[in-house]
């Protein structure tokens, strides 16, 4: 990897921290030469701190360590994106970022389209809205209009029309999102049991 520390006059590029799971960027931290390498040898992201005017791995006053998974360089070969495991909360201030934001997971538009079906479920007798009366008839309509997509889908799998098998796999996914609420879980909890089936 070409690293070009010359372009500032102190030999220090900025080092992008970012989730490897989350994506989430977690900080902004500086590195020269040596922090560099010293990052790879440890696995553990050390910066070179500009307040300490010394080498800083960042955890070892806290514990909070940054577990080192990859380093990419930009195409200016002047600026690094870190991907890390954080152990603990990232900022000194105890927040997961320095932007004081959780470093949560999220899926894009499922997991707006999760938040909206929340939303329905904490307000069951809204008249307006089929999410709500699914969820006011319980569990067992919930589970047969998962079946019902999903044979639905089955028979549009089978046939050449995309636009109907597309429609059909986007009802299964809706309902199966609102089944999953109705017995207390997330796409989270999805995604951390095929995690563990993957290891």
């Amino acid at each position: 990897m070409k690293i070009d520390f010359t372009k500032s006059p102190d030999g220090l590029i900025p080092a992008i921290i970012q989730d490897a799971i989350t994506k989430n960027v977690l900080m902004l931290g500086y590195m020269d030469q040596e922090a560099f390498d010293t990052t790879q040898k440890t696995q553990k992201v050390t910066f070179f701190s500009r307040s300490k005017q010394r080498l800083w791995t960042k955890g070892e006053e806290s514990g909070n360590f940054l577990e080192l998974v990859d380093i990419k360089n930009d195409c200016d070969n002047d600026t690094l994106l870190v991907s890390v495991n954080p152990v603990g909360p990232t900022c000194h201030k105890g927040t997961d970022t320095c932007w004081a934001e959780e470093n949560t997971q999220t899926y894009g538009f499922l997991s707006t389209l999760e938040q909206i079906i929340t939303s329905r479920k904490n307000d069951q007798e809204n008249p307006d809205s089929y999410v709500a009366s699914l969820f006011r008839k319980g569990i067992n309509k919930i589970a047969q209009k998962v079946g019902e997509e999903a044979v639905e889908t089955v028979i549009e799998a089978k046939d050449n029309d995309e636009e109907l098998f597309l429609n059909e796999s986007a009802d299964l996914l809706f309902h199966y999102l609102i089944l999953l609420q109705a017995k207390g879980y997330t796409l989270e909890d999805i995604v951390q049991t095929l995690q563990k089936r993957h290891r």
